[in-house]
Order: structure tokens, then sequence, then C-alpha cells
């Protein structure tokens, strides 16, 4: 058996934790492989919604083991809030035993969440546009040699380990002449939650994995953010602090690149992002304005409002490269229903020359998007069931898609709902 991957070909937000929890009953073992709280995954069904920022998307199929994996940051705080709501709606991952987590999974401090804030404020115009959830200073000491991780709790010197980092911390804060009066209430909060995690199922992640693969188990990796937003491919300063791409399962989860099965690739059928950094098809205007609307893109963690615009093919393209794709996702098709025109950002137009690729310096030299013009669609999407009732041109519009993009889109999401998914191949 192999491990199949699900992550986002764009900047995050594509929908991913629907889709893993429409596919999750096909699967033995969901493993969140990398990210933090900052990712949050909106699941819809039977009348209500669900926002989960660590936990994986499997939780809510009773049968599916839920795995955090190493590559992931924990906030025990948002952690235990998490497992609260669910409780509170008749999910009990913790008594029904279908939750783990990996002891080498790394935690977030109450320090961290104040030194995310001191660095963002220090940059002036310059924001990241973080959010403020620690990550990034957590992945930071992690890189460092220096961070705590969940294993770490159960052992006899974790208070001493979480004093020598907090006092580190603190210099730094000192530094930046940065308020931490709230740290005593912060910490409160954290040393409660970590006897929670304590108390929870801590796995040899790598070993798991593995031995569900040999036992011919299906595990599925769910990756978090997007591929745009990768550390080291995506659109840098302006990403998150892990690997979003494929290669991230390997290294997340401790599972050989040759164990790789199926990579689905999500994406939105136009564009999101949110936070500061390049944008090509972004529209700034009424348009913009409507697609924002109509799709509710405002962050399910933040609230922040996303920054919309056209598809964008170069983009599309290069994160399918990266990651292997080898089947896709296009979610929010019934958010275009209405618009008279649709278009496609095909090439940039960039210093003086048309290229299909994302440069190296889109942050500094502006790549502007040259678009092809399609034929919208009117018809309500939301309660259609079967491919066939899929609209001519919204057809045109994704065959269109599959043949410049030479993977096949296998999926179609019509609408929040579990339920409101088409298979199309």
């Amino acid at each position: 058996m192999r491990v199949d991957v699900l992550l986002g070909l764009q900047w995050g937000d594509e929908g991913k934790g629907k889709i893993v929890d429409v596919l999750s009953p096909e699967y033995d073992l969901i493993a969140r492989f990398q990210g933090g709280p900052n990712a949050g995954h909106t699941l819809e069904f039977d009348g209500k919604k669900y926002v989960l920022n660590t936990i994986p998307s499997g939780v809510f199929n009773e049968n599916t083991l839920n795995l955090i994996g190493n590559g992931v940051v924990i906030d025990p705080v948002i952690f235990k809030r998490e497992i609260e709501n669910l409780q509170n709606n008749g999910y009990d991952p913790i008594k029904n035993g279908k939750l783990m987590i990996a002891k080498k999974a790394h935690l977030i401090l109450p320090t961290h969440q104040l030194l995310d804030a001191a660095y963002e404020s220090n940059m002036g115009d310059k924001k990241i546009g973080s959010t403020l959830k620690g990550i990034g200073p957590t992945y930071t000491d992690k890189i460092g040699r220096k961070g705590l991780r969940v294993g770490d709790t159960t052992l006899p010197d974790f208070d001493q380990k979480y004093q020598r980092i907090k006092e580190q911390h603190i210099k730094i804060l000192d530094q930046y002449k940065y308020d931490y009066s709230d740290l005593a209430e912060r910490e409160a909060k954290f040393f409660e939650a970590v006897e929670l995690l304590k108390n929870m199922p801590q796995v040899d992640a790598e070993h798991l994995v593995n031995n569900y693969l040999k036992s011919g188990k299906k595990v599925l990796a769910e990756g978090a953010q997007g591929t745009l937003l990768d550390v080291d491919f995506g659109s840098y300063p302006f990403v998150t602090s892990s690997n979003t791409i494929t290669a991230g399962a390997c290294t997340g989860l401790g599972v050989a690149p040759n164990r790789i099965g199926e990579v689905i690739g999500i994406f939105k059928a136009y564009c999101t992002r949110v936070g500061g950094g390049p944008f090509p098809t972004e529209l700034d205007n009424e348009v913009g304005e409507e697609l924002r609307k109509i799709g509710h893109e405002f962050g399910a963690t933040t609230g922040r409002a996303r920054r919309t615009g056209w598809i964008d093919l170069p983009a599309l393209k290069y994160a399918i490269m990266l990651n292997g794709a080898t089947e896709l996702v296009m979610t929010k098709a019934d958010v275009l229903s209405g618009f008279e025109k649709i278009y496609v950002c095909t090439h940039y137009e960039y210093m003086g020359e048309k290229i299909d690729y994302m440069p190296y310096d889109i942050n500094t030299v502006a790549a502007k998007p040259v678009l092809k013009e399609l034929e919208g669609w009117h018809e309500d999407l939301t309660g259609i069931t079967k491919p066939e009732q899929i609209p001519a041109k919204l057809k045109t519009y994704i065959e269109y898609l599959e043949k410049e993009l030479e993977v096949p889109i296998k999926y179609l999401s019509v609408g929040p709902d579990r339920v409101q998914t088409l298979i199309l191949k």
C-alpha cells in the first residue's frame, strides 16, 4: 500500500477539509502532516458547520483513525478547545480512541505567540500577514534545535525545559520592548491544556503509518495551507513556515518517497489569498468584492477578508509540477454561477516578455496577467447531484482546464456541504 496525499494547489483555503471528510470512509487512517492552527478546515453536513484547526478532517468518520503527524506544530490551548467543541457536538475522538498525536510534533508556547506579534508589529508596512498564532517562531525553534515536543510533556524535566526556552524568548521580547504582561494568564491556560495532551495517545507516528501500510491499510495524508505558501517554493517571504507540498508528507509523517501513491490536488474555480504577497490575478474592484461576497471568502480561523481573483494557470501548473498531482478537485464552481464572463490567466506579461511560469522576483517586479475570456453560466449548481446535470458552459470550462493542466479533474464541489460533491471520473 501507498500513502495518498491531499493538498492545496493555490494559496490555501481551497476546501481541503471538506474533501478529506468526503473521502475519509475510503481510508483507514487520515494523517495531518504539516502546519499549525493557522489552518482552518471548514466542514458542513447535517445542517451544521465545523472548523478544525489541528485535528484531521477525518475525525467525523467513526471508522477512521486520525493522526496529528510530527510535521505539525500544536497549540495545546487551541487543541483543547477543538476537542471540547467536538465533544459538545456529539463527537468524542478521545473516548472512541480515534485520535493520536505524534510524540515528535512540536509545541507552540505562549511566548511563541508573543514573539510572532512582536516580529510582525516591527515590520511596519512590510508585514507578512501572520495569523499571530506563533507558528513561525515555533518552527524557528524547531530548526534551531531548541523546541519542545509533545513527547516532552510526559518527561520529568518538562517544566525545566519550558522555563529555559521561556527565558530566551523574554530576552527577545525585551529587546523589541513588547508588552508581555498577560504572559501569566496565557501560561495558566497553556499548562491546563498540556494536561490533556499528556493523557492523549502519544505515538511514534512514523512506525504507526508504516505499519498501517505493511498491513494493507489505506492512508491519506492531509495537508494544510497551499502549495504557493510553501516555505521553499512559495512566494517567499509571504509564505507559511512549513513545506506544504507532497515532499512535506514524507518528512511530516516519516514515509519514504517511494511510498507515495495518488496525489490529489485541490483548487478553487477562481483564486483567493489571505495576507500580503503577490497575487497577479487579483481583482481589487467590484467583481472581486462580488466573488468575496458570494463565496463567503473570509478566513475560517481569523475571519479576515480574503483577496480574490481569476484562476491562474501558470501558478496552477507550477503547483501541479511540484506536487506530482495525479488527479484534481475543483471547488466552489457554484460561486461563479451568474457571471456573464469568466476569465483565465494563461500567461504573465513580465519585464517586456510573455511568460507562462512564476518568476523568482515576482514580489518586486509585477507580473501582469494575460487573460482568456470564457462564457459564464447562470444555472444554480448547488442542487445538482449527477455529472449529467452540469451546465454545458461549465463543462467547457472544466474541459479547457483539463487540457491546459494535463491532469484529470476527478471531483467537482458545488457547495459547502459534503453531499454537494460530484465524482466526474
